[in-house]
């Protein structure tokens, strides 16, 4: 089990793949996004995405996905999120991409409330197949400090 203990400022990993696909990207629009450029070709290339492209949220489930099978392969003590600071989506994200993402924790602290966890604070950037990062955010973490 990696506890808060184990976390070092400054580590980095990368991590995920996962690939976005045509039907997934309607299919989320449809239900929590349903704006025309994520759910027409048609409607998406008379804007700037010139394309069917997936929802920013879309995006973000992705990446949660990802970020939940890293952890369970790390055996983390994480204890949920308070939420995330800075979200940016900064290129579209369109079917046929596939997505990575790298982590790096930029600060922790042992809550004052509740000494029994910390917080960690990480910088995640998710990646198309070319390097490009499409979206950025700080996650705030709750994990577990080692039991006495």
């Amino acid at each position: 089990m990696q506890y808060f203990e184990d976390l070092v400022v400054g580590s980095k990993q990368r991590f995920g793949n996962r690939a976005v696909t045509r039907d997934e990207v309607i299919a989320f629009a449809e239900q929590y996004d349903p704006q025309p450029f994520h759910l027409s070709d048609e409607a998406a290339a008379a804007t700037h995405f010139g394309r069917l492209s997936a929802s920013g949220w879309h995006t973000c489930a992705m990446t949660m996905s990802m970020i939940v099978e890293n952890l369970k392969a790390n055996a983390q003590a994480g204890l949920g999120s308070p939420g995330i600071d800075e979200l940016k989506w900064l290129k579209p994200v369109f079917p046929g991409d596939t997505l990575h993402v790298e982590s790096e924790i930029i600060e922790k602290r042992v809550s004052a409330s509740r000494p029994e966890m910390g917080i960690v604070r990480g910088r995640t950037t998710v990646f198309n197949q070319d390097d490009v990062a499409v979206m950025t955010f700080i996650g705030n973490t709750l994990v577990a400090t080692r039991p006495a």
